[in-house]
């Protein structure tokens, strides 16, 4: 019984597949996109493509190349191999199904990859409809195309216009083939779209393999009844078109089988036969091929029946996918929503972050400003205060000149004195503005002179012993400074009533204020650098941290070198060469090792000098 069934498997296959000896080349290209990565999956596409390419095998075709979920690359390049297939072919049909787009009346085929955020990307990322076209040109008897691309395209809701007057059409735009025996087939007419319907394969990929592949049968009229059909499965709402023309030859998609001559076999026993082997095979092409055959009958009832059951097997598969594709699209849902709250929060903290900046830009602007209008007045106050003390300077200079001369008036006792006397005397109003003029030197003694300048030096921090109306090396050496930072050249033998108006001028500190090691500035005084627990003055005079050190072989001398240590840092500084500091406008820093306080001639002026390291 078994061989006797693979015998008729045979005969069937060799019966569907075979055609006369000299039967023409016919070659097929079958795409089907469904797994869109910028838009929802389609269910469809990928079932036709598998559907529509079985039927071109068991047409016969000398070459059929099924291909599924193709990017822009994939398309391009499997276009291009197809159209070397189809220069030595008579019959090139290209079978597409997934999304289309027309554009400014040009339709294009769009791959899996694409994401058409604007108008402009469709000439990039899509394949033109004549690129299909110019594929199967070399046939030389039919070039047929199928397009299943007619549905919603979700593409157009979101894709943003470049230009407002450019216009994007709903389903396929039509299409005149300008080389003869061309034929466009679409799954709806011009502007209309197409159906993917509530089972496995949409109406017009049944409707296809339902009366392409009968033998004989013009396309003319089989695209004739595949209307009829997919008008009745949808009541009415899509229409297939064909756009092309064909001669007056028929041209069927399968040649008509030869005659049979000699003795003819048992009708109902083939028809029982042809049924067991569809039976055993279960598919749905099977079973329609089987009713392609015998459309009425008994065993025509039975296959409808099967048909039945796989159909209804096909619906609960359908949706299920559905359900599943549902799931899938409410999953994403909820995450564009996530993320889409992440973006706002993220954006609320940016705003804020900007308006706090901005605010603390202007506050930062209003304490400028409160800044520089306080040292300006503190600027006004200063000179106000300078012109004062200047002023009072020079009046008690001028009162204290004129009381010296009128003692001394009283003091001569020449009579020819007298007259000169009064002549040193002939403005006593004028003798207030002349106050800057030196004074006579029998004006004050020798001794009170010297204090009076010895003073003023200790005044501007240039001397820091007392005054004591001795004119000693030390007061020589003070006047020498001031000279260096004052910019005067007095004589620092002997005070000078110069010397003492120059410094009554001077407002405030002029020498820099030089402190020992372990003491640091603080206004016109040193002050003992005082470091917190575990930390010390180190060789920069700045709080450094002690340095563990590893314990030694006895405790007593490691006691005694700590107590040394204390003792030395709690003792009093003295003046001496090593450990100094020397200040200027930039700051204090200690004297180097092995250099000693000293003047040197300043980098600009070389006749002028200003205190300075002198090393060895």
């Amino acid at each position: 019984m078994i061989p006797f069934r693979l015998f008729a498997l045979l005969i069937f296959a060799i019966g569907l597949c075979c055609g006369p000896a000299h039967a023409d080349r016919r070659v097929a290209l079958v795409i089907g996109n469904s797994a869109y990565k910028s838009v929802p999956k389609l269910g469809n596409p990928a079932n036709d493509a598998t559907l529509i390419g079985g039927m071109f095998k068991k047409a016969g075709f000398d070459f059929v190349d099924v291909r599924l979920d193709l990017n822009a690359s994939e398309m391009r390049r499997t276009l291009r191999e197809f159209a070397g297939r189809t220069r030595d072919a008579d019959m090139a049909v290209i079978y597409y199904a997934g999304h289309g787009i027309e554009l400014e009346g040009t339709n294009y085929l769009i791959p899996t990859d694409a994401a058409l955020e604007t108008d402009g990307d469709v000439l990039d990322e899509t394949i033109p409809m004549e690129r299909a076209l110019f594929a199967v040109e070399p046939a030389k008897q039919l070039r047929l195309i199928i397009l299943d691309a007619c549905r919603d395209n979700p593409f157009s809701k979101t894709m943003k216009r470049t230009l407002a007057s450019r216009a994007i059409g709903r389903g396929l735009a039509k299409v005149e083939p300008t080389s003869p025996n061309t034929m466009i087939a679409f799954a709806a007419k011009a502007g209309s779209t197409a159906s993917d319907g509530d089972s496995r394969n949409s109406p017009f990929a049944i409707a296809l393999v339902e009366h392409l592949p009968k033998p004989g049968l013009d396309l003319r009229k089989a695209f004739g009844f595949v209307r009829d059909d997919v008008l009745r499965s949808t009541t009415n709402k899509q229409e297939p078109f064909v756009y092309g023309s064909l001669g007056g030859d028929d041209v069927p998609l399968v040649p008509a089988r030869p005659a049979a001559t000699g003795p003819q076999a048992n009708p109902q026993s083939e028809l029982r036969r042809d049924y067991e082997l569809a039976l055993q095979l279960g598919t749905r092409d099977g079973w329609e091929a089987f009713l392609a055959q015998y459309p009425e009958g008994f065993y025509a009832n039975l296959a409808k029946g099967q048909l039945n059951k796989i159909g209804a097997e096909e619906t609960r598969a359908s949706a299920e996918q559905k359900a599943k594709s549902a799931e899938q699209e409410k999953a994403r849902l909820i995450a564009e929503r996530a993320q889409k709250a992440e973006q706002d929060r993220a954006a609320a903290a940016a705003k804020a972050a900007e308006e706090a900046r901005i605010a603390a830009e202007k506050q930062k602007q209003i304490e400028q400003a409160r800044t520089d209008a306080a040292e300006q007045q503190r600027k006004v106050a200063e000179a106000a205060a300078a012109k004062a003390q200047a002023e009072k300077q020079a009046a008690e200079k001028a009162k204290a000149e004129l009381a010296a001369r009128q003692a001394a008036e009283k003091a001569s006792a020449q009579p020819a004195a007298k007259p000169a006397a009064d002549r040193q005397i002939p403005e006593p109003e004028n003798q207030k503005v002349a106050a800057l003029s030196p004074a006579p030197a029998s004006a004050l003694s020798a001794a009170d002179l010297a204090k009076a300048v010895q003073s003023e030096l200790r005044r501007v921090g240039c001397l820091s012993a007392a005054a004591d109306s001795d004119w000693s090396p030390a007061s020589q050496r003070s006047l020498t400074l001031f000279n260096k930072y004052a910019g005067t050249q007095f004589d620092v033998k002997l005070a000078s009533v110069d010397a003492l108006d120059a410094l009554k001028t001077k407002p405030g500190r002029v020498c820099p204020l030089v402190c020992n090691f372990g003491f640091k500035a603080d206004g016109d005084q040193c002050v003992k650098i005082t470091c917190r627990a575990g930390y010390r003055v180190g060789d920069d005079n700045e709080c450094e941290k002690v340095q563990e050190k590893k314990p030694v072989a006895t405790r007593d001398d490691s006691k005694k070198r700590d107590q040394d240590r204390k003792q030395s840092e709690s003792t009093p500084p003295t003046s001496q060469a090593s450990g100094q500091m020397i200040c200027n406008p930039a700051g204090c820093r200690p004297v180097a090792k092995g250099c000693r306080l000293g003047s040197v001639p300043s980098p600009g002026l070389g006749t002028v000098k200003i205190p300075g390291e002198i090393c060895n």
